[in-house]
């Protein structure tokens, strides 16, 4: 069974990358499978779960924050603009807005973005609001 890329994001700034096959938002940890070992993610600990499609990204890529002109998946989405605690913003897509749960899930809204979906948690997000579109 093929695993999903992750880059976690941390409260305390420090990252981890591996693979992870049970990240589910209504568990309270995850399991992520790095080089050299596998390790316990509580999910309280982290900013977000970045679900990518390349481990090293694209470093001189900036993420558009505005929709593609056609983009299927903006079909009874809403817009979402997160800023978390450390201000990095992110503008993705969420079905539901406000989310109702501790961790939620949102697609960027670039779909060149290295990432693919995002579990955030709520508790380290400083500021959400819908974007008008």
């Amino acid at each position: 069974m093929q695993g999903h890329l992750i880059v976690a994001h941390f409260i305390d700034g420090t990252v981890q990358k591996g693979m992870s096959l049970d990240v589910d938002s209504k568990r309270p940890q995850c399991h992520l499978k790095t080089d050299t070992e596998t390790i316990e993610i509580e999910l309280s600990a982290v900013k977000a779960l970045f679900f990518v499609k390349t481990a090293t990204g694209r470093p001189t890529y900036n993420d558009v924050k505005e929709p593609a002109e056609g983009d299927s998946r903006l079909v009874g989405a809403k817009r979402v603009r997160v800023i978390f605690a450390d201000s990095e913003e992110i503008v993705g897509l969420m079905n539901r807005f406000p989310p109702i749960t501790p961790y939620f899930f949102m697609l960027p809204i670039d779909p060149l973005s290295n990432n693919i979906r995002i579990l955030v948690n709520r508790a380290a997000v400083k500021e959400m609001a819908e974007v008008a579109g």
